[in-house]
């Protein structure tokens, strides 16, 4: 896919005068809107969180994406479109003190609840981001909905028959 250069500005300058950007892609899809991407800043920002939290934070993604693959396979409807950026986006924002816990049945149970309970409204969640912390996670302009992130939550749970 042909893809171009996007630049965020920060507002900031550099030491030589010329304006400070962080740089990203962005290509055109058919129906003419325009996605915007930081493919390095997202992966720095995932491996900076998955060296703090002792590589738990990129195993717990793969657990839910697991999760959401077999739900899927069994038509669970909750986990119908959910994509794996989305899912790590949820991870990324869960509360850091979740992977402190012992096991990781105990941190996936945190998350899982946190995140439910955050994304039950949207003043609770307005402001999270994605990986990269260059773009809103819940806004108009994203292939998803805070209540299909709250909805995929609720069916996990039940899934793994949680109580």
């Amino acid at each position: 896919m042909p893809t171009f250069e996007h630049r965020h500005y920060t507002g900031r300058w550099n030491t030589d005068g010329t304006p400070h950007y962080i740089s990203g892609v962005a290509f055109k899809p058919d129906n003419g809107s325009l996605i915007q991407n930081w493919p390095q800043q997202t992966y720095d920002n995932g491996v900076n969180r998955n060296n703090s939290t002792g590589r738990k934070y990129k195993r717990v993604i793969r657990i839910l994406k697991r999760l959401r693959d077999k739900m899927q396979s069994e038509n669970v409807s909750g986990a119908k479109n959910i994509s794996s950026f989305l899912i790590e986006c949820l991870v990324w924002n869960a509360a850091l003190e979740a992977f402190s816990k012992e096991s990781y049945t105990e941190i996936l149970r945190y998350i899982i609840v946190d995140i439910w309970s955050r994304t039950r409204k949207d003043e609770d969640c307005s402001e999270w981001g994605e990986v990269n912390e260059l773009k809103y996670l819940f806004r108009n302009s994203q292939p998803w909905t805070r209540q299909e992130a709250n909805n995929f939550l609720q069916a996990v749970w039940n899934y793994i028959g949680y109580t």
